[in-house]
């Protein structure tokens, strides 16, 4: 019976689960989503799924007790405008189904086609890890195991019989003593870095900063999946960079003009200060509506970006979000010559799908 149930249970989780992996797009868009995630699951609200069941009558409709006249049909509630007084009928439920970080961004990855990130081979820092596999007879006294050493005891005095049953006392000597003993195990650890840089110019919009904050998290879960030591820095940036915490980055609210070329050269700084290319695997995201300034900042960005920045990282992407018309940094952006350079355009919710397989499907 036990089986038969966890059988139904793993049957009713993959339905749903075909059911988010459905509707990823609308729940990749969706900002509630973030907002509920907690320490680890992600709460996604999907359709009721109703049960097959037996209806008497034939669905002309018709009338069983309480008010009404004979064949007085009964169609579906009409859906309400949120207004006029309280009523007491009920309504459409929804199923509150969670899912691990893990699972939900192994459903991405299967929806979007992304690859999985080998990281480069020298940028693997060899750890080291200890286990408690085996006893030995020496060792410190902080790793005496005190029930083996008084089994040991036991057993010394039951064969010599020296154990008295009236008054059983057991006395360890030094040969019944025994240790934990330890070996280490080398442990592989991937690191990376990841790069956030925003224009905070006065253009930039809360609007424009939502959008960035939702792919933002998308790309944090899904490159965590392949590196457990994932580092997060945050740059934003008008006509000078600051680098700021998490928080600030997405709620800053500043104006002025736009320099580019100030955080690219803030990130090279960073790079060179605290991750050496050869321990590290680099990702660096830019978000900008494209407005900079003025066409020498952009051939600055581009001489920094193909002879600092892209040489030493796995990837640079830039999404440019709700932009305007006329002259655009994504026009200077997309003539340098780089397979690790991606590129997206972000103009609504719809537009997030997109610009993360386009940013992530390189897999590099």
């Amino acid at each position: 019976m036990i089986l038969s149930i966890e059988q139904d249970a793993s049957r009713f989780r993959q339905i749903v689960r075909g059911q988010i992996k459905r509707n990823l797009r609308k729940y990749m868009s969706n900002g509630e989503l973030i907002g509920r995630q907690g320490k680890d699951l992600v709460s996604i609200p999907v359709p009721q799924i109703e049960l097959p069941q037996f209806r008497f009558g034939n669905g002309q409709g018709g009338v069983g007790q309480g008010p009404g006249d004979v064949g007085t049909p009964l169609g579906p509630a009409r859906p309400g405008n949120g207004h006029g007084p309280a009523g007491d009928q009920p309504g459409d439920h929804i199923l509150e189904v969670e899912l691990t970080l893990q699972e939900l961004v192994e459903l991405l990855g299967d929806e979007l086609g992304l690859p999985r990130i080998q990281p480069k081979s020298k940028n693997q820092v060899e750890g080291e890890v200890t286990r408690y596999t085996g006893l030995r007879r020496i060792g410190p006294e902080g790793l005496r195991h005190f029930k083996r050493t008084y089994r040991e005891a036991l057993k010394r005095q039951m064969i010599s019989g020296t154990y008295n049953y009236a008054r059983p006392a057991i006395v360890p000597i030094r040969d019944d003593k025994r240790y934990r003993s330890w070996k280490t195990y080398p442990r592989p650890e991937s690191n990376a870095v990841i790069l956030y840089m925003m224009d905070v110019s006065g253009s930039m919009t809360q609007r424009k900063k939502e959008l960035v904050r939702l792919t933002a998290f998308w790309i944090d879960s899904w490159l965590k999946v392949h590196y457990p030591n994932l580092v997060t820095r945050y740059i934003v940036h008008d006509a000078a960079a600051h680098e700021v915490d998490a928080h600030t980055f997405f709620h800053v609210r500043e104006s002025g003009g736009t320099r580019i070329s100030s955080a690219y050269e803030m990130c090279r700084d960073i790079i060179r200060k605290d991750y050496p290319v050869e321990e590290w695997n680099l990702y660096a995201f830019h978000f900008s509506d494209g407005e900079n300034f003025g066409d020498e900042d952009d051939r600055r960005c581009a001489d920094l970006l193909q002879h600092e920045l892209l040489p030493q990282m796995n990837l640079f992407c830039y999404g440019q979000v709700q932009s305007g018309g006329g002259r655009l940094f994504w026009d200077t952006l997309t003539t340098v010559p780089d397979e690790k350079l991606a590129a997206a355009k972000i103009n609504d919710d719809e537009d997030i799908y997109a610009a993360i397989k386009t940013f992530l499907g390189k897999g590099v």
